[in-house]
């Protein structure tokens, strides 16, 4: 079919433009305004006026606020750290990962441009720019009030480290056992043409429909009653599952495994079972196959579905805030809680620094892994 029988028309393209900007202004714009209120003193985060909210003259009037060249500066760091998350790491991963070891120099790219990252923009380019800033006069000369005191505040005051910390241990292990899981049963069942295959895939569907709340309630006799349980194996130092981040996993991974099964045999189903037969051929057992042969191929799915995985767990209230107690407290519980009992503006703006920092280690990981959830969304796992 020639490209001008493809063409929109100009009324269709400028109706798609003006609905496409208008999404993203209205999806963009309360994240970009939190942000904003996040590094202003209470007076100008709250102010009715737009514009003392966006320059901070009550937060400069104190004496905290950045420069022209403090500007620039750290737009080149973003600039910087987005060319190397999405142009040079991944490159790099794919010249110096060994064969079948892809995962391995993902895991250690992400987090040395993540450490690099932190390392660059809160010590050396403050020290750098501290000796700077006096010596280019005007233009090192504080324009925009703007303080980190709230994010201080509520990182290491009101100890949101910890939930971060607790975070991190119940998104990892929901990743890791439901990936572990998915990708073998996936692989088993789209290369399987039996009926209890297709029962087994009913069955996972219809339990992912199920409210969370259902196996919340399943669970929770069994978690609340552990120690006697247990007691028989381990003694009087059998542990109470309730309220340790063990038992979110347990509830998440069940919750989300359905929906990681059905996502990875669809992926499978679109890799030729030709590879698979090649490799038998040449020696292979079928784990060696599933795993030399098969899993390379499979890493945009892979990561698509491990982000899945990783933004339910990480996004997470209803399953977190009824199993885990106030130690084991995660990060989506705990700002919640924040907003629900500060009354000072103050208070606020610091719940609202906590609501900004949950959103950085999504926005690094689109940045790192897009050309894989691209390629993985559209190699297959919309697919039938």
């Amino acid at each position: 079919m020639s490209s001008r029988a493809l063409r929109q028309p100009l009324s269709l393209r400028l109706t798609s433009n003006i609905f496409l900007a208008f999404w993203c202004i209205v999806a963009v714009f309360p994240i970009l305004w939190i942000t904003v209120m996040s590094f202003k003193s209470p007076v100008d985060a709250f102010d009715s006026n737009a514009l003392n909210v966006i320059f901070g003259p009550a937060t400069l009037a104190k004496g905290q606020g950045i420069s022209i060249l403090d500007i620039i500066a750290g737009i080149a760091v973003f600039w910087g750290t987005i060319l190397v998350s999405t142009k040079t790491l991944p490159s790099m991963v794919r010249t110096y990962s060994k064969p079948g070891q892809a995962w391995f120099g993902w895991v250690i790219g992400v987090l040395v441009v993540i450490v690099g990252f932190l390392l660059v923009f809160f010590v050396i380019l403050p020290a750098v720019l501290g000796v700077l800033n006096p010596i280019f006069g005007p233009l090192g000369k504080d324009v925009l009030g703007l303080t980190t005191e709230h994010y201080k505040t509520v990182w290491i005051d009101r100890g949101f480290s910890d939930n971060f910390q607790n975070s991190l241990i119940v998104t990892t292990g929901v990743v890791t056992l439901s990936l572990t899981v998915g990708t073998l049963a996936g692989y088993g069942l789209a290369r399987s043409g039996s009926t209890l295959a297709f029962w087994i895939l009913i069955v996972a569907l219809i339990f992912r429909a199920l409210p969370p709340s259902v196996l919340v309630s399943g669970y929770l006799p069994v978690f609340i009653s552990s120690a006697e349980w247990l007691a028989p194996i381990l003694g009087e130092n059998a542990p109470t599952l309730y309220g340790k981040p063990f038992a979110v996993i347990a509830v998440l991974v069940a919750i989300n495994q359905p929906f990681t099964i059905w996502m990875l045999r669809s992926f499978f189903q679109n890799i030729p079972s030709e590879l698979d037969e090649a490799a038998r051929v040449d020696g292979c057992s079928h784990f060696q196959a599933f795993r030399r042969v098969i899993m390379p191929v499979m890493w945009p799915g892979v990561i698509t579905t491990g982000l899945f995985s990783f933004l339910l767990a990480y996004n997470d209230f209803l399953v977190t805030s009824l199993l885990l107690d106030a130690q084991n407290q995660t990060m989506v519980p705990a700002i919640v809680g924040m907003f629900n009992r500060e009354t000072t503006t103050t208070d606020q703006v610091v719940a609202v620094a906590a609501a900004v920092s949950i959103t950085a280690p999504l926005i690094f990981l689109v940045l790192i892994f897009q050309r894989q959830i691209v390629s993985g969304l559209t190699a297959g796992a919309v697919k039938g």
